[in-house]
Protein backbone atom coordinates (compact mmCIF):
# COMPACT_ATOMS: atom_id res chain seq x y z
CA UNK A 1 0.00 0.00 0.00
CA UNK A 2 1.54 3.46 -0.99
CA UNK A 3 0.01 6.64 -0.41
CA UNK A 4 0.36 10.20 -1.79
CA UNK A 5 -0.18 13.33 -0.99
CA UNK A 6 -1.31 15.03 -4.46
CA UNK A 7 0.55 18.42 -5.13
CA UNK A 8 3.16 18.47 -2.47
CA UNK A 9 5.25 15.69 -3.75
CA UNK A 10 5.03 13.54 -0.83
CA UNK A 11 4.60 9.72 -1.11
CA UNK A 12 4.76 6.96 1.42
CA UNK A 13 5.64 3.43 0.85
CA UNK A 14 6.87 0.46 2.92
CA UNK A 15 10.46 0.35 3.70
CA UNK A 16 12.84 -2.50 5.02
CA UNK A 17 13.97 -0.84 8.51
CA UNK A 18 17.53 -3.26 8.17
CA UNK A 19 17.84 -1.46 4.63
CA UNK A 20 18.99 2.17 2.82
CA UNK A 21 17.59 4.42 3.01
CA UNK A 22 16.46 3.64 6.43
CA UNK A 23 19.29 2.96 8.35
CA UNK A 24 20.54 6.59 7.56
CA UNK A 25 17.44 8.25 8.35
CA UNK A 26 17.12 6.64 11.65
CA UNK A 27 20.87 7.26 12.11
CA UNK A 28 20.12 11.25 11.61
CA UNK A 29 16.84 10.23 14.09
CA UNK A 30 19.50 9.13 16.80
CA UNK A 31 22.08 11.71 16.60
CA UNK A 32 19.30 14.65 16.59
CA UNK A 33 18.01 12.92 19.95
CA UNK A 34 21.46 13.19 20.89
CA UNK A 35 22.17 16.66 20.79
CA UNK A 36 18.61 17.52 22.37
CA UNK A 37 19.47 15.09 25.11
CA UNK A 38 23.27 15.58 25.22
CA UNK A 39 23.19 16.57 29.27
CA UNK A 40 21.29 12.99 30.02
CA UNK A 41 24.50 11.25 29.59
CA UNK A 42 24.38 7.62 27.70
CA UNK A 43 21.88 6.58 25.04
CA UNK A 44 18.03 6.15 26.31
CA UNK A 45 16.51 5.40 22.43
CA UNK A 46 17.89 2.39 21.30
CA UNK A 47 14.10 -0.13 22.14
CA UNK A 48 13.60 -0.34 18.13
CA UNK A 49 13.84 -4.12 16.83
CA UNK A 50 13.28 -4.13 13.04
CA UNK A 51 12.38 -7.70 13.71
CA UNK A 52 9.38 -6.37 15.52
CA UNK A 53 7.67 -4.03 12.60
CA UNK A 54 8.80 -7.00 10.01
CA UNK A 55 6.22 -9.42 11.93
CA UNK A 56 2.23 -9.53 11.32
CA UNK A 57 0.60 -6.32 12.08
CA UNK A 58 3.92 -4.49 11.87
CA UNK A 59 4.99 -1.57 9.02
CA UNK A 60 8.11 0.00 8.36
CA UNK A 61 7.16 3.36 5.86
CA UNK A 62 9.74 5.08 4.19
CA UNK A 63 8.56 9.02 2.93
CA UNK A 64 9.70 10.52 -0.04
CA UNK A 65 9.20 13.74 -1.40
CA UNK A 66 9.59 14.29 -4.60
CA UNK A 67 11.22 11.60 -5.00
CA UNK A 68 14.23 11.34 -2.29
CA UNK A 69 13.77 9.82 0.94
CA UNK A 70 13.01 12.38 4.08
CA UNK A 71 11.60 10.65 7.16
CA UNK A 72 10.51 7.22 8.21
CA UNK A 73 8.30 5.62 10.45
CA UNK A 74 7.17 2.51 12.29
CA UNK A 75 4.02 0.96 13.33
CA UNK A 76 4.84 -2.31 15.69
CA UNK A 77 2.17 -4.71 17.42
CA UNK A 78 1.62 -4.27 21.00
CA UNK A 79 -1.54 -6.33 21.55
CA UNK A 80 -4.33 -7.70 19.52
CA UNK A 81 -6.07 -4.47 19.79
CA UNK A 82 -3.46 -1.83 20.29
CA UNK A 83 -0.05 -0.90 17.99
CA UNK A 84 2.42 1.86 18.64
CA UNK A 85 3.89 4.12 16.50
CA UNK A 86 8.13 4.46 16.83
CA UNK A 87 10.50 6.13 15.09
CA UNK A 88 8.90 8.81 13.49
CA UNK A 89 11.27 11.35 11.73
CA UNK A 90 11.37 13.97 9.33
CA UNK A 91 14.62 15.55 8.32
CA UNK A 92 15.21 18.84 9.45
CA UNK A 93 15.73 20.62 5.85
CA UNK A 94 11.75 19.07 4.86
CA UNK A 95 9.66 20.17 8.26
CA UNK A 96 6.79 22.15 7.65
CA UNK A 97 6.10 20.72 4.41
CA UNK A 98 3.57 18.07 5.59
CA UNK A 99 5.51 14.53 5.51
CA UNK A 100 5.14 14.19 9.47
CA UNK A 101 1.23 14.65 8.62
CA UNK A 102 1.75 12.37 5.72
CA UNK A 103 3.87 9.24 7.62
CA UNK A 104 1.18 9.80 10.62
CA UNK A 105 -1.43 9.04 8.21
CA UNK A 106 -0.06 6.40 6.75
CA UNK A 107 0.60 4.65 9.64
CA UNK A 108 -3.06 4.89 11.36
CA UNK A 109 -4.31 3.77 8.13
CA UNK A 110 -2.30 0.39 8.34
CA UNK A 111 -2.96 0.01 11.71
CA UNK A 112 -7.17 0.26 11.67
CA UNK A 113 -6.14 -2.29 8.64
CA UNK A 114 -4.96 -4.72 10.99
CA UNK A 115 -7.73 -4.16 13.19
CA UNK A 116 -6.59 -2.13 15.60
CA UNK A 117 -8.43 -0.51 18.07
CA UNK A 118 -5.85 2.20 19.31
CA UNK A 119 -2.48 3.65 18.44
CA UNK A 120 -0.01 4.64 21.02
CA UNK A 121 3.78 5.90 21.04
CA UNK A 122 6.21 7.96 23.24
CA UNK A 123 7.77 10.97 22.81
CA UNK A 124 10.62 12.70 24.36
CA UNK A 125 9.79 15.85 26.58
CA UNK A 126 12.30 18.01 24.18
CA UNK A 127 10.47 17.19 21.29
CA UNK A 128 7.95 19.94 20.94
CA UNK A 129 6.97 19.85 17.75
CA UNK A 130 6.24 16.21 17.45
CA UNK A 131 4.19 16.67 20.34
CA UNK A 132 2.17 19.47 18.48
CA UNK A 133 1.63 17.08 15.64
CA UNK A 134 0.55 14.08 17.71
CA UNK A 135 -1.90 16.41 19.51
CA UNK A 136 -2.94 18.23 16.20
CA UNK A 137 -3.84 14.99 14.57
CA UNK A 138 -5.90 14.04 17.46
CA UNK A 139 -3.78 12.13 19.98
CA UNK A 140 -4.06 12.77 23.66
CA UNK A 141 -1.54 12.04 26.32
CA UNK A 142 -1.67 9.25 28.51
CA UNK A 143 -0.52 6.75 31.01
CA UNK A 144 3.06 5.68 30.80
CA UNK A 145 3.83 2.23 28.89
CA UNK A 146 6.20 0.19 27.34
CA UNK A 147 9.85 0.21 27.70
CA UNK A 148 9.98 3.91 28.85
CA UNK A 149 7.15 3.63 31.54
CA UNK A 150 9.67 5.02 34.01
CA UNK A 151 11.56 7.24 31.65
CA UNK A 152 11.49 10.62 33.06
CA UNK A 153 11.71 12.43 29.99
CA UNK A 154 9.06 10.54 28.49
CA UNK A 155 5.55 11.81 27.08
CA UNK A 156 3.19 9.39 26.43
CA UNK A 157 -0.43 9.51 23.52
CA UNK A 158 -2.62 7.42 22.39
CA UNK A 159 -5.47 8.13 19.81
CA UNK A 160 -8.36 5.56 19.49
CA UNK A 161 -9.31 4.73 15.64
Amino acid sequence: MESAVHGLGISVQPGDPRGEPAISLMRELMDEEAIRYADLGADTFDSFRPEDVLSAHGAFVIACLDGHPVGCGALRPIDPDAAEINRMYVSPAVRRRGVGRALLADLERRAAGFGCRVIRLETGDRQPEAMALYEGAGFHRTTPFGSHAGDPISVFFEKAL
